[in-house]
């Protein structure tokens, strides 16, 4: 079977092949266009959902040919074939799926700032186009504005113009509101579509059917029921070669306004009207404006030090050797609205920690009264539901049932569903569902500029605030600063373990 015939048996009943368009993909030679933009277009391929007359066109500064650039992208897929580490595994690459690709790249070597580089652009793209910024966020602004000016943003004759902007949007409120400002000059919102990896994850698109599609979830999914929500995205990595990144950035600014508060959304957010694109991100929105500014005391900054065979982050390359840049982030937010009035949700997220863990973890309340004399409510363990992104992606919900025997005991079980325990498993890194969507305008995963500045609002304290002092320290391989465990136990709570499949045994707050 041909890649082309690929595409046409996608199946009457599932998702058709986007519309044709020529991707621009502005930085072509960088580690996302290699590491996590090709894999996803292949998987793509593969699931027959790119259209035959797409193409490919890849902008940089580097001087090589549409052949050279071809095989420089060869070899890196191979690569993840021999199993090196990337987001993105397979035993071995169709060279049917890939070839589609290759065929299809197409080169232009040019500057990003230079007027002729957008001349030649004009000069090979006609009709559909979306232009992906993978490149440094110092070049969003000024890209958009000699895509503007070349006249290559203008929607005519049927066809679209799309513009993918990565993170990081802004570094504070009012980058962020620049940066909008910039891009509205010279397109409308609905040409725009801020990426946010972690909304491409196949459990985090599943929680809103989870909620809204069963009965027995969304009746308790509220204040009188559910005792507080943790939010965890952990990693076991390091800051690796993006120590010139992260010292500048840091962990509240590269993870919690975007990817957590992304997360947040979606498990706390009011039920849409529809899923229209424009209600979903409109729910987003009034989940975001309800979140109270944090206070300074309730966030909690660590950076890890040497343990466990792994370097501490100060003797990092590029990294400033007194750098008091934050490697971990903790925070307690409250959302005043009337489903979650009064409920604590708690975010973490670090470096070189423990465990690889990301997931939304909803822990219900004890009962207060409980029929068994000798079983005191207090001593039981709380309900919860947790929805796993990384590393297995499903659901896992642990409650209290009898342990078999003559005395009534009581006693902690868990129900895990995998994904992969009941559907075909498909290889994705995140991006397919999100360039699959770009290609056929829907921006129901993609960020309003109101969600990104709402977003930056709520943390503008403590980014002014981690100005001055210093993080604390934790060990790498550790559960993250003594802190971040004080600021859950002040409440009377605790974190959840950094386990993918834990059942939890501390004690939480009736």
């Amino acid at each position: 079977m041909s890649a082309t015939s690929k595409s046409n048996d996608a199946g009457s009943d599932g998702p058709k092949p986007a519309p044709a368009c020529t991707l621009v993909i502005f930085g072509a030679g960088g580690d996302l266009t290699k590491r996590l933009l090709m894999p996803a277009l292949y998987n793509l391929v593969r699931s027959g959902l790119i259209n035959d007359q797409t193409r490919i066109l890849g902008v940089d500064w580097v001087q090589m040919t549409a052949k050279v650039w071809a095989a420089n992208l060869t070899d890196t897929m191979r690569t993840f074939a021999l199993g090196g580490p990337a987001e993105f595994h397979v035993d071995a690459i169709d060279s049917e799926a890939w070839g589609f690709i290759t065929e299809r790249l197409d080169y232009l070597q040019g500057d990003f700032l230079a007027d002729q580089t957008y001349s030649a652009l004009s000069e090979a793209i006609e009709g559909s186009a979306i232009f992906y910024f993978a490149v440094a966020e110092r070049f969003f602004a000024p890209i958009a504005a000699h895509l503007g000016s070349a006249g290559l943003l203008d929607q005519h004759d049927g066809n679209f113009r799309h513009v993918v902007i990565e993170k990081p949007f802004g570094r504070d409120l009012a980058s962020a509101r620049q940066l909008n400002a910039d891009l509205l000059a010279v397109a409308d919102e609905s040409q725009l579509f801020r990426i946010d990896h972690f909304l491409g994850k196949e459990t985090v698109q599943s929680i809103m059917a989870l909620r809204f599609t069963n009965g027995i979830f969304e009746p308790i999914w509220r204040r009188e029921h559910v005792d507080h929500v943790q939010i965890t995205v952990a990693e076991t990595i390091g800051v690796e070669a993006r120590g010139g990144f992260y010292d500048v950035t840091g962990a509240l600014r590269d993870m919690v306004p975007n990817h957590l508060f992304q997360l947040l959304c979606m498990a706390a957010m009011e039920p849409p009207n529809s899923f229209s694109p424009d209600a979903v991100r409109n729910a987003r929105q009034q989940l975001l404006e309800a979140i109270s500014p944090i206070a300074v005391e309730d966030a909690v900054r660590g950076q890890y030090t040497a343990g466990n065979g792994l370097r501490s982050y100060r003797d990092a390359d590029h990294v400033d050797p007194k750098s008091a840049v934050e490697t971990y982030a903790a925070l307690k937010l409250d959302i005043g609205n009337w489903r979650w009035q009064g409920v604590p949700f708690y975010l973490r997220t670090g470096k070189s920690m423990g465990n690889r863990l990301s997931e939304i973890a909803v822990v219900f309340k004890v009962p207060p009264r409980l029929m068994f004399s000798d079983q005191p409510a207090q001593d039981l363990t709380p309900n919860v539901i947790r929805f796993q992104i990384s590393p297995e992606h499903g659901t896992r919900i642990s409650f209290n049932s009898k342990v078999p025997g003559p005395e009534l005991r009581i006693g902690v079980v868990a129900s895990t569903f995998r994904d992969s325990d009941f559907f075909p498993e498909r290889a994705n890194v995140g991006y397919e569902t999100l360039i699959y969507d770009c290609m056929n305008g829907d921006t129901t995963l993609f960020q309003r500029a109101d969600n990104i500045e709402a977003g930056w609002a709520a943390v503008g304290d403590i980014l002014q605030a981690w100005t001055k002092g210093k993080p604390e320290a934790y060990k790498s391989g550790s559960d993250g600063p003594s802190a971040a465990d004080e600021l859950l136990a002040r409440d009377g709570r605790a974190w959840l373990p950094l386990d993918e499949t834990p059942t939890p045994s501390r004690r939480q707050k009736s």
